[in-house]
This record gives C-alpha cells, sequence and structure tokens, in this order.
C-alpha cells in the first residue's frame, strides 16, 4: 500500500526540506507567529477536514476537543496559575490531555450518530457552544472566565517549549507525522470503508459493516488530532479560556478549513497560513477592528472563485495549464 505517488513523495520531501531550513532564513517572529501558529492550528483544522472529506461530516466540535485537550493539560500542569492538587508532570499530562480529547471525540460520534448535513452542524455547534458556557461558568475546575494561565510547557533538550526554535520544529513534526497518518489511515480498509459510509451508507451496512462503529472511531481519531492541536495551542497561548474555545474560535477553525480547501489534508494548513497573514497583517492591509470584515471578503472570494478552496483552485489552474499546453502543442503553427 503506498501513501502517495512518487511525485507526490517528492513533492512532500521538498516542502518539508523547505519547512526544516526556515529557522535559518527566518526572524523568529515568523518562525513561531506566523508558521509555528498556523501549524498548530492546521492541526485542528486537519481534524475537519478528515471528517470532511473522508467521512462526509462537518463538524463543529473540533474546537472544543481541542479546548478539553487544552484544559486537560492545563489543569495537570506543574507551573498552572491557579495550581491544582492533582498537578502532574507535562510528560504524563500531554498524553492523558490527547487521550481525554480522543475519547470525547468519540462520545461526540456516539451523540451524533444518527445525524448528517445541517442537523449535525447544528448539534456540534450546541456542544461547543455549550461546553465554552460551562467552562466559563465553572470556577472549581475550569477557573471560569480567567481560565488557566502559566502553562509554558516541558523543557526540551534543556531548551524551554516556548523557545522559537523549539517550538516551530515541536508544530512541524507534530503537524507532519499527523498529516501521514491521515493518508494512512484513509487507505487502510477502515478508511475505505469510511469513505464508502460516506458515499452509501445503506450500502456499507448491506456489506456487514457496522456504520455506527466506524462513525464513532472516525470522530475518536478527530478527537486525536485535534486534542494534539489543543496541548500545543495552550503551551502556545501559555495557558487557555474559554474565549479560546468560543464561538469565534469554532468559526475561524472552520474558515481555515474550507480556505485551504476540504479535498486533501494539506488544505487544512494552507487555510491556516491564509488565515493567520491575515489576521496579523490586518492592521497594515485594512484596519485591525475591520478584521472580520476582510477575512470575510477573502473567504466570500474563495469560496465563490473555487467551492472547494485554494487547494481546488490550484489544481484547476494546473490543470487548465496543462490542458492549455496539450491544445498548443496540438495546434498546428
Amino acid at each position: 500500500m503506498s501513501l502517495m505517488s512518487r511525485s507526490h513523495w517528492a513533492l512532500t520531501a521538498l516542502a518539508l526540506a523547505i519547512l526544516v531550513a526556515l529557522p535559518l532564513l527566518l526572524p523568529d517572529f515568523w518562525l513561531s507567529g506566523i508558521l509555528g501558529r498556523s501549524l498548530i492550528y492546521g492541526i485542528v483544522a486537519l481534524s475537519i477536514t478528515f471528517l470532511a472529506s473522508y467521512g462526509g461530516f462537518i463538524s463543529l466540535a473540533q474546537t472544543m476537543l481541542a479546548g478539553i485537550a487544552g484544559y486537560t493539560v492545563a489543569i495537570l500542569a506543574p507551573t498552572a496559575i491557579p495550581a491544582s492538587a492533582s498537578a502532574v508532570s507535562y510528560w504524563l499530562a500531554m498524553p492523558l490531555a490527547v487521550l481525554a480529547a480522543t475519547l470525547a471525540g468519540a462520545v461526540v460520534g456516539l451523540i451524533a450518530i444518527r445525524t448528517r448535513d445541517i442537523y449535525l452542524l447544528m448539534i456540534t455547534l450546541a456542544l461547543a457552544v455549550g461546553f465554552s458556557l460551562f467552562a466559563q461558568s465553572n470556577i472549581d475546575w475550569f477557573n471560569g472566565y480567567e481560565g488557566i494561565r502559566n502553562v509554558v510547557g516541558p523543557d526540551l533538550f534543556g531548551q524551554p517549549f516556548r523557545a522559537h526554535t523549539v517550538f516551530y520544529y515541536v508544530a512541524l513534526t507534530v503537524s507532519a507525522l499527523l498529516y501521514l497518518l491521515v493518508l494512512y489511515v484513509v487507505r487502510t480498509p477502515f478508511g475505505l470503508v469510511l469513505q464508502g459510509i460516506r458515499d452509501n451508507p445503506r450500502r456499507v451496512a448491506a456489506l456487514g459493516y457496522n456504520v455506527a462503529v466506524h462513525r464513532i472511531a472516525a470522530f475518536a481519531m478527530a478527537g486525536f488530532i485535534a486534542g494534539c492541536g489543543g496541548v500545543l495551542i495552550t503551551f502556545y497561548n501559555i495557558g487557555i479560556t474559554p474565549g479560546s474555545i468560543g464561538m469565534t474560535a469554532t468559526v475561524n477553525v472552520l474558515v481555515m478549513s474550507v480556505i485551504g480547501g476540504l479535498g486533501h489534508p494539506v488544505g487544512a494548513f494552507i487555510g491556516a497560513v491564509i488565515f493567520t497573514l491575515i489576521d496579523t497583517f490586518a492592521a497594515t492591509i485594512y484596519d485591525r477592528d475591520r478584521f472580520n470584515t476582510l477575512i470575510g471578503l477573502v473567504f466570500l472570494g474563495i469560496v465563490v472563485a473555487s467551492p472547494d478552496g485554494v487547494l481546488g483552485l490550484g489544481k484547476r489552474l494546473t490543470g487548465w495549464g496543462k490542458r492549455k499546453d496539450a491544445g498548443d502543442g496540438g495546434t498546428p503553427h
């Protein structure tokens, strides 16, 4: 079983080589503030893309799952403010946080097992908003509106996690591994059945596959991906608050996925880079207070020009170029 064709492997290796070499070329601001931030939010967008592209589910609960991982690692963090009586080392807190997000993803799949389309959107949106409000009103566990601060992450090779180069390489490594994981899973029997469920669940059920179990497993895997992103986002923000997992954050991650394109996992990271650039330079480009207007115009323009995002637009332009070359080649001069 091959994950990608030789040309795709070559492109992926070239892209990774460039990304690995970037710390030698870019200043710290671009390294962690733009690229590192894009990668960690791209991971959460990747969980949406996985569900949408290969399962046919558009879930708005992925930011909530990232938030569950974020709050778990924050509650267990040894440096957290306010300190928790259940604090453990970061190396134990991180897998527990990802496990919590994975289990929560399975629960979301169990709740949404018989729904699709607009009803799935409504249920997952209700879950996301409900968790945000619960975190905001709960003082004992989540410290209410103020959230949990000073979650700085562990030291790696004697360097603090939030050192620009360390953070960037960790974000890049986790992103690349999760990207390859998605490409691998969708080619396994589980992934092929999942795509069959997306196209015709009744036919897949008639073949003897348990559609419900496959859907729950898909949501659990998406929860695992979102949980990895949630832990890194919490370290990046040095903490977590209800506002970071609220309605705005939920919509932002969905916008990243749609802008990049839901047809392939790499679209999540492309969309995250575009969104981060606009978010960072909105004040220079237009007006910081009009950021939502600016991102809305970009979103509208991309969706109108290409319903499958920048990735689909690139594919069409490339295909158009190839057809044009083929046409020119066949036209007598």
